[in-house]
């Protein structure tokens, strides 16, 4: 490493006049660019070199001003005049001449915020690659028989549905517009014009008769409701009709409502065994900052908050006794839960109340902890007894008491645990299905830079 004195530089030019231009060195006459005063130096290439020297010196106006845009500049000029007409024009920079200058480019300086969500991946942008590649180059699968997802026709579509749905009310919609911003007034206009009365929109049923205002710098979801019926065993024909419908209207894809739950199905990426369907391979679906690809219990976080249950609990006594976040006063603050209901809730469960915590069984701490549908009591603020119809459990309780009170003394019993659902990928399980020559979009991610190098190059 060769190391500069910004300060300590002369105007040289006069002992440069007429001299050879070495090969490897990239030779600076006259620059004048902002407070540079007329300064001529050499560096040698194929070395770091570091450039030092008090603040307003001139050291970047001499690196990113003057060497870089110069480079800058030349690699641009030698593009064609069409690509040129697209990156605009970059001015030369106030100097005599620079020699020896390669295209270069230019590294920015990031301030690096303490976010959850950062990784060494995120940061440097290799994340954007990969995700690049799995969305161009991916197989995806079915994530439970891990079968490649294939291409269905209406009628084979419609078959899945009536077998998984028999006797049940469905309604089949075409998502016309999938997360994208707008306001989409022509195509709401045009779908009641077709003779579409209602339509999905951003979740909600709405009438195409109403007037519907949609933000034009938000992502929307638009659905027309193509059919809905009843599904019985001579429903098939109707069903794969509705479904050829909903295909051509939004280029193969379209989405039904049963019981209460929303799919969203793919001709061109489903599983005829298990009805798994994947979304468009886009880069975003790979990526556990954006909805469409993080997993639904973490959020993309990689990890849960929880509470260390055994050190909460005195193992050697009774149930009836042993439970020790709550205060001196008997209730945790910001709850309705207090020791007197205690008892009632234990005989509600099923549990012993001389059993110890230690001697509880697998099944037993799971309803208290994580519920049961059981009856509960609990107090009012005004002293009034009440009774809810189904136990939420304890963990559920104590996130909603340090929600509003975080320094409550049950926050020395809160943890940190992995996601049980993705382990600590951050990706839901259709993005961790499509594969690159066998490898999903976490194993790439946890490989070193020199295997992925390896990797590739093979």
């Amino acid at each position: 490493m060769i190391e500069v004195d910004f300060t300590s530089i002369e105007d040289t030019s006069k002992h440069r006049q007429g001299e050879n231009v070495i090969k490897n060195e990239i030779v600076i006459k006259g620059a004048r660019e902002k407070n540079l005063k007329n300064i001529s130096l050499s560096i040698p290439r194929d070395q770091l070199v570091v450039i030092s020297g008090l603040s307003g010196s001139g050291k970047s106006s001499l690196v990113f001003d003057t060497i870089h845009q110069e480079g800058q500049r030349r690699f641009l000029e030698s593009l064609s005049s069409y690509a040129r007409q697209f990156l605009g024009q970059m001015h030369r920079p106030n100097v005599d001449s620079i020699e020896g200058l390669s295209p270069s480019l230019c590294i920015d300086q990031k301030t690096v915020n303490r976010n959850p969500r950062s990784t060494v991946g995120t940061i440097t942008e290799i994340a954007g690659y990969i995700r690049l590649l799995l969305a161009r180059m991916g197989t995806p699968h079915c994530p439970i028989c891990w079968s490649p997802l294939i291409a269905q026709s209406p009628i084979e579509l419609a078959k899945q549905l009536k077998d998984n749905h028999l006797n049940e009310r469905i309604e089949i919609y075409a998502p016309i517009v999938v997360e994208r911003k707008g306001e989409y007034r022509r195509e709401l206009l045009q779908a009641r014009k077709d003779g579409y009365t209602y339509a999905r929109v951003d979740g909600k049923l709405r009438n195409l008769q109403d007037d519907i205002v949609l933000a034009r710098y938000e992502k929307h979801s638009i659905e027309l409701r193509v059919d809905r019926l009843k599904i019985k065993e001579d429903s098939e024909r109707r069903l794969s009709i509705a479904v050829e419908k909903a295909l051509l209207l939004s280029q193969g894809l379209f989405s039904y409502t049963a019981n209460n739950q929303y799919h969203l199905v793919s001709s061109k990426r489903s599983c005829p065994d298990h009805g798994t369907n994947a979304p468009e391979l886009e880069p975003r679906l790979f990526s556990f900052n954006d909805p469409l690809g993080q997993c639904g219990t973490c959020l993309g976080l990689g990890y849960v908050d929880s509470f260390d249950v055994e050190a909460m609990f005195a193992p050697n006594v009774q149930l009836s006794n042993a439970f020790i976040p709550f205060g001196e006063e008997g209730r945790l603050p910001f709850s309705h839960l207090d020791l007197h209901m205690w008892p009632n809730l234990l005989t509600n469960l099923g549990l012993n109340h001389r059993k110890t915590w230690a001697e509880t069984s697998t099944q037993e701490r799971h309803w208290l902890l994580h519920g049961k549908d059981v009856p509960y009591q609990l107090a009012s603020r005004n002293g009034v007894w009440k009774e809810r119809a189904k136990w939420p459990g304890l963990l559920h309780v104590f996130k909603m008491v340090l929600k509003f009170a975080p320094n409550t003394r049950l926050a020395k019993y809160k943890t940190r645990q992995q996601c049980p659902t993705c382990k600590g990928s951050r990706l839901n399980e259709i993005a961790l299905a499509v594969t690159f020559h066998k490898h999903n979009m976490d194993s790439l991610s946890q490989t070193s830079i020199q295997n992925l190098h390896t990797f590739f190059k093979t």
